[in-house]
């Protein structure tokens, strides 16, 4: 059988296995953009705001807490005194640097409710932190890593693949220069390495190389490495895998170009998966491993995380649009009560009350928010008290509640104070994920929920598909949606940035060792994209909600506020917004009530 016959037999069988490992709780992850929608949104009077045109999307790290935002001074003439008025202001200014502000940010949209404006940056006191040629590698040996099949390749790929007649990829361009993205170098190595190992492919259209500079031909070399080894890895041949990561090593480092830094922190990932299929622990592998709880630690702001949301664009996206259909979906409601599950700093809600107060025609007579915890009690207590300030600087009726569980098993309907005339909210802000490997902890939390009935369940995931079981598709998904990350700070941040460097190696490069290496519960960060979530909330009795002309004008408003907004990407798939980089999806926010 000739290497292009076994490559073929091969990816039926992956083929064959897709439906099975793409899925959780027995919801498949349909891989097919036959129910995936582009548009564009009408906003504002006559204001069309365009989205961005992908053909198909192809999932962070986690980007949870949010302290970093300048609050909008509202005005309190109504409630306020003149003689009392600047006071009043001074407090909010002084209760705003707990949570810190959002530099060079104003959406003062007139029709929207939700503004912010500009402000000096609060000073926090410092945190600390702990932070060639590979043709004989494929020697005899015919390619199997499932990225060798076409249609998957075609999955990740026609997001950001921009063909043009004679074949070559037309970079992508932004700043006024061309310049291939690290998703697309990806893409062009993946496309090299299929060809080199299974012969040419009827449509793989590969570029021109006289087009590229020395640089990006290194990049694309050493990306194939990385895939060769991933090759390696998947078929058990952990001797030869080492030595292609020794290679890597010797090309790449944790402070190169965004295509460099990519490649050290899959390489880290493909040793520890030896380690532990070996029993050997390497000085690079598990004996270099961390043991920070990423999920506990992202509850409390630090300047990391604070860094990221001033200068990446994506949380501060999800956090207006998202609190925007909530003030929509509860514009007639008295009595408001918000069951958060990661509540993280509060900041928010306090976006939600400025909304709030606002409001002309319904006036509030209570805001409710319950927090719900596993961990972190007294993060979430600081929140409370924060919140219970700013609530009464603003003059916002507020009760705040903290239900502390060992187990999400333990929750229950009649630990919330449920009031009939109030209209309830469910916040769930990279909750689900956490608790796809538990599936029982899952349908029990959403048997609580639908109990509640809320009037909207607002989501924000991460939009990729980890949860397989197959280590070799996890890290094809993974390489292109990490790549997008690293594309994404190589633009939005310093390289010698401290910030950036924490970011990249504690959050994400414990987040992709845990996804690639590890097996069964202990590979608790998994994400699932939205087509699941569908067929998973439809069990539920659950439908989705339209998210609003203006949350939706809120997301391209925000996006517009930051230098590297233009490669922000956001587009429409069904009533879902999904918020990318250059075209590869990273996250998406819905919302949802039960029928």
């Amino acid at each position: 059988m000739t290497n292009r016959e076994q490559s073929a037999q091969f990816q039926m069988a992956n083929s064959a296995s897709d439906s099975a490992e793409h899925s959780f709780s027995g919801v498949e992850d349909r891989l097919s953009s036959s129910n995936r929608s582009n548009g564009r949104i009408i906003a504002g009077e006559g204001l069309q705001v365009p989205f961005s045109k992908t053909e198909d999307w192809a999932d962070s790290g986690d980007i949870s807490s949010f302290s970093n935002y300048r609050f909008h001074q509202c005005d309190l003439t109504r409630k306020q005194a003149p003689s009392s008025e600047n006071k009043q202001r001074e407090q909010l200014q002084q209760l705003s640097s707990d949570y810190g502000l959002l530099d060079n940010l104003q959406c003062n949209v007139a029709s929207l409710p939700i503004q912010t404006c500009l402000g000096e940056t609060t000073k926090f006191a410092r945190i600390s932190t702990k932070l060639p040629d590979i043709n004989e590698a494929r020697k005899d040996k015919p390619f199997q890593i499932p990225i060798s099949s076409l249609e998957l390749l075609r999955n990740h790929g026609s997001g950001f693949k921009r063909l043009i007649g004679d074949g070559v990829l037309e970079p992508h361009t932004g700043h006024g220069k061309a310049e291939l993205s690290t998703t697309e170098i990806m893409r062009i190595a993946s496309a090299k390495y299929i060809q080199s190992s299974s012969g040419p492919g009827d449509d793989l259209a590969l570029p021109d190389y006289s087009c590229l500079s020395e640089e990006k031909i290194r990049n694309v070399q050493l990306a194939e490495i990385l895939l060769a080894a991933a090759d390696k890895v998947g078929c058990q041949q952990f001797d030869e895998a080492s030595g292609l990561l020794d290679q890597c090593d010797e090309l790449c480092c944790s402070t190169g170009n965004p295509v460099e830094r990519t490649v050290y922190y899959f390489s880290e990932a493909l040793r520890e998966k030896i380690d532990r299929e070996t029993g050997k622990i390497s000085i690079k592998g598990l004996g270099k491993r961390m043991t920070l709880d990423v999920e506990e630690d992202s509850m409390r702001p630090s300047l990391p995380i604070i860094a990221h949301q001033q200068l990446v664009p994506f949380s501060q996206i999800q956090l207006f649009s998202s609190i925007q259909t909530i003030v929509e979906n509860v514009a007639e409601a008295k009595k408001i009560h918000v069951v958060d599950f990661r509540i993280h700093s509060g900041i928010q809600w306090t976006v939600l009350m400025q909304a709030l107060s606002a409001r002309r025609e319904c006036s509030l007579e209570l805001l409710k928010i319950t927090a719900i915890g596993t961990s972190s009690q007294q993060v979430i207590e600081d929140a409370g008290k924060r919140l219970e300030t700013f609530a009464q600087m603003l003059n916002v009726p507020f009760s705040f509640k903290i239900i502390m569980l060992q187990d999400m098993l333990e929750l229950k309907e009649d630990l919330f104070d449920l009031d009939e005339e109030e209209s309830i909210v469910i916040y769930a802000w990279f909750l689900l994920k956490t608790m796809i490997y538990q599936p029982e902890r899952l349908d029990s939390a959403m048997k609580v929920i639908k109990k509640i009935n809320p009037c909207a369940m607002v989501v924000i995931e991460a939009e990729s598909n980890h949860n397989s079981p197959a280590f070799t598709n996890r890290f094809a998904e993974m390489l292109f949606f990490y790549s997008a990350y690293f594309d994404c700070f190589e633009e939005c941040m310093e390289r010698d940035d401290e910030n950036r460097t924490v970011l990249e190696s504690v959050y994400f490069g414990q987040g992709i060792r845990t996804t690639l290496a590890a097996e069964g519960e202990e590979r608790t960060i998994r994400n699932v994209r939205i087509d699941v979530w569908r067929a998973f909330f439809s069990r539920f009795g659950m439908v989705e909600v339209d998210l609003g002309m203006a949350s939706l004008y809120q997301a391209d408003l925000i996006a517009k506020k930051f230098p590297c907004g233009s490669s922000c990407t956001l587009d429409m798939n069904g009533k879902c917004l999904i918020i990318g980089w250059k075209g590869t999806p990273l996250s998406s926010l819905s919302a949802w009530r039960f029928e």
